[in-house]
């Protein structure tokens, strides 16, 4: 089966569940992709990271048919997910069922998105409506159970905590947090501490950070992406940002997410007869300003905050609702500009353009005191660890614009050889002198090794739900099977040229870093740093320097290739 949709990452991630896969391997990228292939997807490239280890659940029931099947399933129930959402928004406000599934339609090209990929924002729209409409109805401990599942399920969810208490719902508050709490018990049932203990301190951080699987993107709608285009330099993603200045983006990133959310929660607060439709549109259109991964599909989700606006606004404003709401869920041109942005942060004045006068200007001024003294610390940090990442420190090997990954590096005579991630499979790299030059076979390639100088290279081919060893001769750049044991679980050491060091790679102190051990004299140095993974060591020939793979700077596991050089000889 070949499906150009998102939905094979959530199928192949029940199926795991449903196998009883560690949770940690979800996160390796090309062990997800092997799985995929083997779930029955081929020419499909997926990746679970960075969602929450409960993203899968609501398709785990779906898991046990055949994917075209369940994927149909999954349809059907996202149209009754839209009908019941059509239906609360109806019976929580003002408005009839067929005004606002005209608004519903008016969103066309992000609802028809959501259909085809087989996403996941029409049940997020359900949830998030369903919170509402439980308000509405007076069922604090109800919504906020349901506002906690949205948090478990996709961390949408989260900033509600900050509504409920700024709206003094404690009762909301407090069922959310119960909620989940009930929600990480599960996901230990399911996947044990350990792995979860993974997610909530090597994941988890660096989603928050704003770092999507494709962080230069233009297409990535956030004010992260936007301000790592601006100020800060990657020299294959982002190699002329208008002002190479990464402090600012680490400065300007938490200052703003922060003044968002801030604000909007006092205001909300302090507008004590304000209404409660506008109250939690605000706090919606809030959410999705802030988060850190977006795409065009997401905007659906704006749905509830535009109906809910609509009930009580005059003509222009309701002209300015609508013309938002399309433009949002539209493909637009001038992404580099990235208009959706600037969109969104007038979207969010415009619906609570009531709420600002609350907001007076010694409140205004101590709050931007305390957010701009976290924003500050924040970014304290952040630069500590930018400066000591290898992408700052050290020698990038490869490149080549077109690829987003590059892992397990192999050195022979013949060059360099890795795993790269074209646009519809993993390719066998080979770097020879100034040329690079991407192999392609019928399958996915992973994990290529070099056992001798001389060659031949040995990788993984992965097709039609099996994998099998290859060997390719440079000489002749030839591939073959062999008859040996695949191999799925890379070296992560490497013995020098001759014999007397070895590289590896260590998480002792939380991410991996690589350090190199002289057997003689038993030393230990660290070679690697940053707040991220530097891993699978590969030594040059001449043993002077060593090739690893880092995702410094990138989102967790999606790696560039670096070079240390060893100096002086340990």
């Amino acid at each position: 089966m070949r499906s150009t949709t998102d939905f094979p990452n959530y199928y192949t991630a029940a199926r795991l569940v449903r196998s009883g896969a560690p949770l940690r391997d979800f996160y390796d990228w090309t062990w997800f992709q092997r799985q995929m292939n083997y779930a029955g997807f081929e020419r499909q490239l997926g990746a679970y990271t960075p969602q929450p280890p409960l993203t899968m659940l609501p398709l785990v029931p779906l898991a046990g048919f055949a994917p075209q099947t369940a994927k149909r399933i999954w349809l059907v129930l996202n149209l009754v997910f839209l009908g019941s959402t059509v239906l609360l928004l109806s019976k929580a406000g003002r408005l009839g069922i067929p005004y606002i599934i005209l608004v519903a339609l008016a969103g066309y090209p992000s609802l028809r998105s959501n259909f085809l990929l087989g996403q996941y924002y029409v049940f997020l729209l359900f949830l998030l409506t369903l919170v509402f409409y439980l308000i509405k109805r007076k069922g604090l401990i109800s919504s906020g159970v349901a506002a906690g599942l949205a948090f478990a399920l996709k961390l949408y969810g989260g900033p509600l905590l900050l509504y409920f208490a700024a709206k003094r719902y404690w009762k909301a508050a407090a069922a959310m947090i119960a909620a989940t709490v009930v929600g990480g018990a599960i996901a230990i049932t399911i996947f044990g501490w350990p792995d979860v203990h993974f997610y909530a301190t090597q994941i988890l951080p660096r989603t928050l950070e704003g770092v999507p699987p494709d962080p230069y993107n233009a297409g990535v709608q956030t004010v992260s992406t936007l301000l790592r285009r601006l100020f800060v330099n990657d020299p294959e993603l982002n190699p002329s940002p208008l002002y190479n200045a990464p402090w600012l983006e680490f400065f300007l990133q938490p200052l703003i997410n922060l003044t968002i959310i801030v604000f909007v929660s006092l205001a909300v607060a302090l507008k004590r007869t304000g209404d409660g439709r506008r109250d939690f549109a605000l706090f919606t259109v809030a959410l999705i300003l802030i988060s850190t991964s977006v795409s065009s599909y997401t905007f659906l989700l704006l749905l509830l905050p535009v109906v809910l606006s609509l009930e009580e606004a005059g003509l222009w404003e309701s002209l300015y609702l609508l013309a938002s709401y399309i433009l949002l869920n539209a493909p637009l041109p001038g992404a580099h500009l990235f208009p959706k942005v600037w969109l969104l942060f007038g979207l969010l004045v415009v619906v609570g353009r009531r709420y600002w006068s609350a907001l007076s200007p010694r409140t205004t001024a101590w709050a931007l005191a305390c957010i701009a003294t976290l924003a500050a610390l924040k970014a304290h940090n952040a630069i500590r660890d930018y400066r000591s990442a290898p992408d700052k420190r050290d020698q990038l090997v490869s490149m080549a614009k077109d690829s987003l990954f590059l892992a397990f590096p192999a050195i022979t005579n013949a060059g360099l050889f890795c795993q790269a991630q074209r646009r519809d499979r993993y390719v066998l790299r080979w770097q020879h002198g100034t040329l690079v030059e991407d192999l392609s076979f019928d399958g996915e390639v992973f994990h290529p090794i070099a056992p001798h100088p001389a060659g031949p290279i040995y990788f993984e081919l992965v097709a039609q739900a099996r994998s099998r060893m290859m060997q390719f001769n440079p000489a002749t750049r030839k591939a073959v099977a062999v008859s040996m044991p695949v191999n799925v679980q890379p070296n992560e050491s490497a013995t020098s040229p001759d014999g007397s060091r070895i590289a590896f790679t260590s998480n002792a102190s939380g991410a991996q870093q690589v350090f190199i051990k002289n057997f003689a004299t038993g030393e230990v140095r660290r070679l690697t740093g940053g707040n991220c993974n530097n891993l699978q060591p590969a030594w040059e020939l001449d043993g002077k320097a060593i090739v690893f793979a880092s995702d410094c700077g990138r989102s967790v596991g999606l790696s560039a290739l670096y070079r240390v050089g060893i100096e002086p000889p340990l």
